[in-house]
């Protein structure tokens, strides 16, 4: 009997605690929400200011350079190689073009640049908000009557959206390339017919446009993650820690069921 009742407290204590852990999610979900929407109201005087806007965008774009380019183009030889043995026993090889094409353009350029993204530019822009925050920076800028949101969180939220969509194109380019250099430079495969089957099969309306379409989206959720998490980190060293680790993990999640999401709705019933 004694048993039973303690074994009955045990699983009352985990039902209460799965159930305080989802509704503490919820209200966060709640006010991180109601925190973007305030950054977009306040986000006149930053394009007023539009030097703020583009110093935001070397930062998370131009400085995510490197990792983009060397990522993309050893993704597209990966791509084109793997693509080649497998086209190679059908003997279809000359469509490996049109394999790495699609595969960075719909799926790999925008998913893969934006786990970049959020794990360089992403991780520093919550870091640098939240150490803000625990030097009484943005507590002073309020002293002096600047809104904190206005002056620094809408301007690097802005810059991470405007730099995501580029620098997937330039992670699809760059991969695109290297599958290249793999399948026609190393290999042998025809040069004519690499491309004009990725010519003939890639559609700019259903692959290319949509591909950029993701990478917003893609920008604007992990942008929104990385401000929030920095705003409302707790002044603390290991608070800035937790939270630049929870934009890198939220922001990977968010992207990949956010990227399912798209699909599902972008190319269904299209060959």
């Amino acid at each position: 009997m004694i048993g039973m009742i303690s074994l009955a407290k045990r699983i009352r204590t985990i039902i209460e605690s799965i159930g305080h852990r989802v509704a503490d999610s919820i209200w966060r979900l709640g006010c991180a929400t109601r925190f973007v929407l305030l950054v977009l109201l306040k986000s006149m005087p930053g394009f007023l200011r539009f030097h703020l806007i583009t110093r935001e965008i070397y930062f998370a774009g131009v400085l995510s350079l490197i990792i983009i380019l060397v990522s993309g183009l050893f993704v597209g030889m990966v791509l084109g190689l793997q693509g080649y043995e497998t086209l190679q026993k059908f003997g279809s090889e000359s469509a490996v073009g049109t394999l790495v094409a699609l595969s960075l353009v719909r799926e790999l350029g925008p998913v893969i640049a934006a786990l970049l993204f959020a794990s360089r530019a992403g991780s520093a822009m919550t870091a640098e908000i939240g150490l803000m925050k625990a030097t009484e920076q943005l507590a002073a800028m309020g002293m002096m009557a600047v809104d904190p949101i206005a002056r620094i969180v809408a301007p690097r939220f802005w810059g991470g959206v405007f730099s995501m969509p580029l620098l997937a194109a330039m992670f699809s380019v760059m991969g695109v390339f290297g599958g290249y250099l793999v399948t026609v430079v190393f290999i042998g495969v025809d040069e004519g017919s690499f491309w004009s089957q990725m010519q003939n099969s890639v559609d700019f309306r259903y692959d290319i446009v949509n591909g950029v379409i993701k990478s917003c989206f893609f920008g604007v959720v992990v942008t929104a993650i990385a401000v929030f998490e920095g705003f409302d980190a707790p002044p603390t060293a290991e608070g800035v820690s937790g939270a630049t680790t929870r934009t890198v993990v939220t922001s990977s999640l968010a992207i990949l069921g956010l990227d399912f999401v798209l699909t599902a709705f972008m190319f269904r019933g299209v060959s």
